[in-house]
């Protein structure tokens, strides 16, 4: 009797255990949740795992929120066509800071990440770029712009214009239009983009003839009181001030100059989209401000009128550059991996092979630029559009 009683102990057991580890059926649903964006529509078949890391708190959540925002947007939409590709998309915040960057990363790959979206802001792209290229998984960045992003990694490639081209093309367009005969260039020197982008803007400026009249830089600690800076603008004369910076400072630039009396033509890069929609910012202060951005939501082509629809009726504002270069990387690799004959039960390192192919040899049309080609370096090439702001929104200049 004790012997069947033990048997039938033991067979109880043996069920429980079965009936715990039942739920592993192979499925690549997400973890519980922790306030990631895993995309749980896709999660009952096979799917390739993207994962990325941004800002999605702190000073530069616009950023980081608008660019998971447009990736979500893209893996929704080809989750639910006929696409034999489908993605579950998890991001990370990593506040905008390069060591929580890397905490972020190594969480998406104890998740099984296969393919990256890197880090949307340079610095913290930096730090991820380092991880991805000795674990061997493809990255394609959406907006880290910094040259150090790519430099020296065969597998980390942007959606974005690399600084040098922000600061060159600036200069140029700035000659082409006539916009200014006298300039200065206010820039924030412990920041890669900004400091990338003023090197490059400074050389094509003299190459053009560009007179810059006025080049003050200021850093961490002592970027709230820009008077000293506007002071030697004003008073060298400067007609056209360039801000190669993202627009939490520049807000405070253009409140300052207004109270001084000061009105020059203001000119800025693609950090500077997002100032619009920045909480407590009087967006009348940006009204004239021109800047190159690949992106306009103001475009009447269908495929920019369906995103800037769909981005809206989610989540209640026009989207921004980031949040486009952002659906544009999804599709992208959506491009990359039908061509390649990818499935997603390879590891991320035969992905990676197969991307880097991919992705020095196609040509791809996206929200952001039509025939864009990548060389071995991983920076894009496609052509920048000139923007200013009115009546509080975003209209072409060209």
């Amino acid at each position: 009797m004790k012997k069947k009683l033990i048997s039938l102990m033991l067979a109880f057991a043996m069920a429980l255990s079965l009936a715990a580890c039942g739920s592993d059926s192979g499925s690549t649903s997400a973890p519980a949740d922790s306030g990631d964006t895993a995309d749980k529509s896709a999660t009952d078949a096979a799917v390739f795992k993207l994962g990325g890391t941004g800002p999605l708190t702190g000073g530069a959540a616009i950023y980081g929120t608008a660019a998971k925002n447009g990736a979500q947007i893209a893996v929704d939409e080809i989750n639910a066509s006929d696409s034999t590709i489908k993605f579950e998309l998890k991001y990370e915040d990593d506040t905008h800071d390069a060591e929580k960057a890397v905490n972020a990363y190594n969480a998406l790959k104890d998740w099984g990440m296969q393919i990256s979206l890197g880090s949307v802001t340079s610095k913290p792209c930096e730090a991820t770029s380092a991880e991805t290229y000795a674990d061997r998984i493809f990255a394609l960045t959406p907006s880290a712009s910094s040259t150090a992003t790519t430099e020296g990694k065969d597998n980390m490639f942007q959606m974005c214009f690399m600084d040098p081209n922000q600061g060159s093309a600036s200069a140029q367009y700035i000659a082409d239009k006539a916009l200014g005969t006298k300039i200065a260039i206010i820039w924030k020197n412990d920041d890669v983009y900004s400091k990338g982008i003023h090197d490059t803007f400074v050389e094509k400026a003299a190459e053009l003839n560009l007179a810059v009249v006025s080049d003050t830089t200021f850093a961490d600690g002592n970027d709230t009181d820009f008077s000293v800076q506007l002071a030697d603008a004003q008073t060298n004369g400067a007609d056209l001030v360039f801000l190669p910076m993202y627009y939490q400072p520049a807000s405070l630039i253009f409140a300052q100059a207004n109270s001084m009396g000061y009105a020059p033509t203001w000119f800025g890069v693609d950090g500077m989209d997002g100032i619009l929609t920045m909480e407590g910012f009087d967006s009348s202060l940006a009204e004239g401000v021109m800047l190159l951005t690949p992106f306009n939501a103001d475009a009447t082509d269908e495929k920019t009128a369906a995103f800037v629809a769909e981005y809206q009726n989610r989540f209640g504002e026009v989207p921004n550059q980031f949040a486009a270069d952002a659906y544009d990387c999804v599709y992208a690799y959506k491009q990359a991996l039908e061509a390649a004959g990818a499935t997603p039960d390879m590891s991320a390192e035969e992905l990676c092979d197969l991307m880097i192919e991919q992705f020095t040899s196609m040509t791809f049309d996206g929200l952001t630029g039509a025939g864009m080609t990548w060389d071995a370096s991983g920076a894009v090439s496609k052509s920048p559009k000139g923007m200013v702001i009115e009546n509080g929104g975003y209209v072409g200049l060209d």
